[in-house]
């Protein structure tokens, strides 16, 4: 159990899961550079300990690998899953009494203890200047913080088990921010701190805001769980910890007394200004959009504190390996939020919120003998009206019968799927919707669409497993490849604009119709680069569903309008990238250059084994 960031450190370096860089590295893309490279051969965490232009130290890659997770954790995993099994089925306990005795146990830890008086008395107050200022990628709008711990409270209803506690990226340099005095808060919709703002805003008064910084990793965690409205995150914080969340007010601010850093201020109603671009989780930019402005009231240091930090951009990355941890903490919690379910899995390679798939239950008409989807259309609505899910573009959703289906198996649930689609009949769309923040193939800023593709019943088709002939030389669109079974991709012009992009697409029907019937390709992808899109099933399901808006990107085989439901022949997905779309994250190649210095011999990554 870690009483902060500096037990950690210790503990994972004298077990082998740590390597300290003791080289001058630069926070303006080096660190990020570094950080990238030995999270992708699957290595150790680092702790950064000269960094320019700041005296405090850094560390990164701390939650890089789930089995150092686990390892961080080992001492109140069990416990803290108990409790969170007990949260989705409470008749658990009272069926096995005596089992539970040790889950309220573990729970009285959960409750935040608070600490009379003022801060640590080593605590210093410093200015955000005095920052490790890391800025991750070329195009970054400054420097940005990664793993905050963004603390508000009700204004109705203040007090800390009335607190959110999100990760909500913070800019702390660069635009229009003054140095010291101004930093960016971009938090995105479904957040819990937006209900506070909100209540701030029509009550006239500036929200208060606490932005933790380092602490025992759990702090971290619990800011990124998905709990249920009304379940404190200090008390998972307090959980994971296995000790009490410690925390004072000071000028009115909550302080949480084990962080390395604190940054206090306000963010008062109707003040903005432009946050970004990030290089962000879907391996793109979100660009430059207005966003709360925090007025900086006193930014705090421990003695000795550790910055932390991460990377985000193409998965995976770090944030990749938080979802595994997720996952395993909170176990079935979504079969107990959504009756019928049985699995929704986000899809990492396509950066978590483009692409779900689901498997749920069908038992609404079990004396029928055509089989259709019923109940899963159901629960499709259900996961695209909950929390975070709701932000979903594409959702595949089927239901088990003879066989077990895995949705972690990206290609096998697919070619279940794409065997047993009804197109005339089992695609739904939603059109003017809300979809992720940073999610550019929209119509504009959280604007776009979801589509639904529920197949449930007997195989209608076998899917092709070489690309058709009637699929190779189609004028104007060539280099035919095969991805999976039953998905061909194409390479096309350059897209212009929708008017232009739906006489080619609509020429491209027309073409493949003419030819004949192809049942055994369902789906066909447009590309920019086919061979790029058939290199691997990643770069598939990365650059089909990150770069498409299901409303004005699905176009179909010999489609119509059946009664206003769509129908089609084979679907087709044009995954080109558009000129509105935020630009792809590509490294610096001289910045890529200048830290091999780090990992040559006698270096202090010189001993890691890299690729």
């Amino acid at each position: 159990m870690y009483r902060n960031l500096e037990d950690c450190i210790i503990d994972l370096e004298k077990n082998g899961h740590l390597v300290r860089i003791q080289e001058e590295v630069d926070p303006y893309l080096e660190m990020a550079a570094i950080h990238m490279k030995v999270y992708e051969a699957g290595g150790p965490a680092l702790l950064f300990e000269n960094v320019k232009g700041s005296k405090f130290r850094a560390a990164s890659n701390l939650f890089g690998t789930l089995e150092r997770s686990k390892f961080m954790f080992r001492d109140t995993w069990a416990s803290v899953q108990n409790v969170m099994a007990i949260r989705d089925d409470p008749m658990k306990a009272l069926k096995q009494p005596f089992r539970n005795i040790g889950n309220g146990l573990a729970a009285v830890k959960a409750l935040p203890l608070k600490k009379l008086g003022s801060l640590p008395t080593t605590t210093q107050e410093i200015q955000i200047s005095d920052l490790p200022l890391i800025q991750h990628w070329p195009m970054d709008g400054g420097a940005f913080i990664t793993l905050p711990q963004v603390y508000t409270e009700d204004p109705g209803k203040p007090g800390i088990m009335n607190s959110n506690l999100g990760m909500y990226r913070v800019q702390l340099s660069g635009n229009d921010y003054e140095m010291n005095k101004e930093i960016g808060l971009h938090y995105q919709i479904h957040r819990g701190i937006g209900i506070h703002q909100d209540k701030a805003n029509k009550l006239g008064v500036p929200l208060k805001v606490s932005i933790f910084i380092g602490g025992p990793p759990a702090h971290t965690l619990s800011a990124i769980m998905p709990l249920p409205e009304g379940l404190s995150e200090m008390t998972v914080a307090g959980l994971l910890a296995g000790r009490n969340f410690r925390y004072s007010y000071v000028d009115g601010y909550c302080i949480s007394n084990d962080a390395d850093f604190v940054i206090t201020g306000e963010i008062h109603p109707g003040e903005t200004k432009p946050e970004g671009p990030f290089g962000d989780h879907l391996g793109y930019y979100s660009l430059t959009h207005p966003f709360p402005l925090m007025k900086v009231h006193k930014v705090y240091a421990k003695a000795n504190a550790i910055w932390p930090f991460t990377v985000v951009g193409r998965p995976p990355q770090e944030d990749t390996s938080f979802g595994e941890l997720i996952h395993e903490l909170t176990g079935d919690a979504i079969k107990h939020e959504i009756p019928g379910v049985k699995e929704v899995h986000a899809v990492d390679a396509t950066g978590v919120h483009p692409l779900l798939f689901a498997i749920g239950s069908e038992r609404y008409t079990p004396y029928q003998k055509v089989k259709q989807p019923t109940e899963i259309l159901t629960i499709a609505n259900r996961i695209l009206g909950t929390g975070q899910l709701s932000l979903a573009k594409y959702l595949f959703i089927t239901a088990e019968e003879d066989q077990p289906v895995d949705t972690h198996k990206e290609v096998k649930f697919l070619t279940y799927i794409l065997e047993r689609i009804d197109l005339r009949r089992d695609i739904h769309f939603h059109t003017n919707t809300t979809i992720d923040t940073l999610d550019y193939s929209g119509t504009g800023l959280n604007s776009g669409s979801k589509v639904v593709f529920a197949a449930y019943g007997d195989k209608k088709r076998d899917l092709c497993k070489e690309v058709p002939d009637d699929l190779k030389d189609i004028r104007g669109f060539e280099n035919a490849k095969l991805i999976m079974p039953g998905v061909v991709v194409l390479q096309g012009p350059k897209f212009k604009d929708y008017a232009q992009a739906g006489q080619e697409l609509q020429g491209l029907c027309n073409a493949i119709q003419a030819k004949g019937a192809i049942p055994a390709c369902p789906m066909i992808i447009l590309s920019d680069d086919s061979s790029f899109m058939s290199a691997t099933i990643q770069n598939f399901l990365w650059a089909t569903f990150t770069r498409s808006n299901p409303s004005h990107d699905i176009y179909g085989v010999n489609s119509q309008y059946e009664n206003k439901h769509w129908a089609c022949d084979n679907v087709i997905i044009d995954a080109r990238i558009k000129p509105h779309q935020a630009p792809p994250l590509i490294a610096d190649p001289v910045v890529e250059k200048n830290i091999e210095r780090l990992f040559g011999k006698g270096a202090s990554l010189g001993g890691l084994k890299l690729g």
